[in-house]
């Protein structure tokens, strides 16, 4: 039995058109969409589901996304895949509270925006995605890439650690934080902000809200937060975010992973209050650098995912970026599919998109938020408006339009970039002018 589940598998793996290495959110996006359009594909997965997945917090353009994909939003609520997320609030130490909501006029032509969004329980999601993917025909392989050959920008075979090589006429890397092409073809890279560790856990509460609730720190240098993410009606998700250097310091104080993540928890009331009834806590823990690579596309192949580029969290960005950036990347593909080779403007397009727009809410996010000058300067509700509103206008505006071709993704791209200096700007006029508080002292 196993031998000819081998030789089954060996047989699609050779006849594939396209091979997707990776079978997190982004690649299992791109398996369901190339399939659709009636390529053969074999998706290499390493991870069996043993790392817990992350980005339950979804942004306004993500519902649409999922729906492509045979998941309306009725669907994950009614079965209980997803709760509503009505807004976002911000939290202080000191009881300081601001709700950020998407205004009316945005359900108004001509942006058309929905204006409901949803939180997901990541493991029942990916779980139903998985079984779409082998209902479509896709071949699931567990396996891990070890070596890639290439002749020059193009890559003719990947081969996995158990010996077995893959030479469709197609590549996707959804690698994730492994990077996989990024590092064999040694793409630049745009880096933001330090390398932060994210740790969580999930509670059981007596009742939810229907929005995501987030704890920020305005006193560390950097900032420090914590989400809170009702994923059921009666269970949250509630995670803390901090730079790496400032985990191992403490790390070196002696404190365990357990220790950190009660101490950051315990500084929110709201928060402390679950801690008693938790008990023994066994936090999940990730460390991750905001980043975006450039050239993300070759003459036979595409990055999408994470494996391009890493958006911050707190944007809440992230699956909305993996399911574009598979949707785009499997369109150049099914476009191409009879020369076998991506016209080069149109794989410099494709990069151009991921790139402005990452880079757009990275720097944002960063230099408002992150970064202590403007918030030092105007405070940190403040400083969470002077982000949010036009991330979220622009945002929208971007899945307006869905821009395509070469004109459409300029425009777009001189937009973002506009407001991406707009932001640096901003922190450099309130670095030059310095902290109020210590010039009132």
């Amino acid at each position: 039995m196993v031998t000819f589940l081998y030789v089954r598998m060996r047989e699609v793996s050779d006849r594939a058109e396209v091979t997707v290495i990776g079978g997190g959110l982004a690649g299992m996006a791109a398996s369901i969409h190339l399939a659709r359009a009636g390529c053969r594909v074999t998706c290499i997965e390493s991870d069996t589901g043993s790392r817990p997945p992350v980005g339950e917090s979804l942004d306004w353009s993500s519902p649409a996304l999922l729906e492509a994909l045979g998941l309306p939003m009725d669907r994950l609520i009614r079965e209980e895949l997803a709760t509503y997320k009505r807004h976002v609030t911000v939290q202080l130490r000191d009881g300081s509270t601001r709700h950020y909501e998407p205004g009316a006029w945005l359900a108004r032509p001509p942006y058309n925006v929905e204006l409901r969004t949803v939180h997901v329980d990541r493991l029942q999601l990916d779980q139903i995605l998985r079984e779409t993917v082998l209902r479509h025909g896709v071949e699931m392989v567990i396996d891990r890439v070890d070596e890639v050959e290439r002749e020059g920008r193009r890559v003719t075979a990947v081969k996995a650690a158990s010996g077995r090589r893959f030479s469709p006429d197609w590549f996707i890397d959804a690698s994730g934080n492994a990077s996989l092409f990024s590092r064999v073809f040694r793409l630049p890279v745009h880096e933001y902000g330090p390398r932060k560790v994210a740790m969580w856990a999930y509670f059981d509460v007596p009742e939810s809200i229907e929005g995501t609730t987030l704890y920020m720190d305005g006193q560390p240098p950097y900032m420090e937060w914590i989400w809170e993410i009702p994923i059921h009606s009666k269970s949250i998700s509630v995670g803390s975010v901090a730079a790496g250097e400032a985990i191992q310091e403490r790390r070196r104080q002696g404190l365990t992973v357990e220790d950190i993540f009660r101490q950051q928890l315990s500084r929110f009331p709201r928060l402390a209050e679950l801690l008693p009834a938790a008990g023994a806590l066994s936090p999940n823990v990730t460390s991750f650098q905001c980043r975006v690579h450039r050239r993300l596309a070759g003459p036979n192949w595409v990055i999408v995912g994470e494996a391009g580029s890493m958006v911050d969290p707190m944007t809440s960005n992230g699956v909305t970026a993996a399911l574009r950036h598979a949707g785009d990347a499997c369109a150049l593909i099914v476009g191409s599919r009879r020369r076998k080779r991506l016209p080069y403007v149109a794989r410099a397009m494709y990069s151009r998109r991921v790139v402005d727009l990452n880079r757009f809410f990275n720097c944002g996010i960063e230099k408002t938020i992150y970064d202590p000058a403007v918030r030092d300067r105007i405070g940190v509700l403040r400083a969470g408006r002077v982000y949010t509103v036009p991330a979220w206008v622009l945002n929208a505006v971007y899945s307006r339009i869905g821009p395509a071709g070469v004109v459409s993704t300029l425009l777009v791209g001189c937009v973002l970039n506009l407001f991406r200096t707009a932001a640096v700007v901003l922190n450099a006029l309130c670095r030059w002018l310095g902290d109020p508080r210590k010039a009132a002292g």
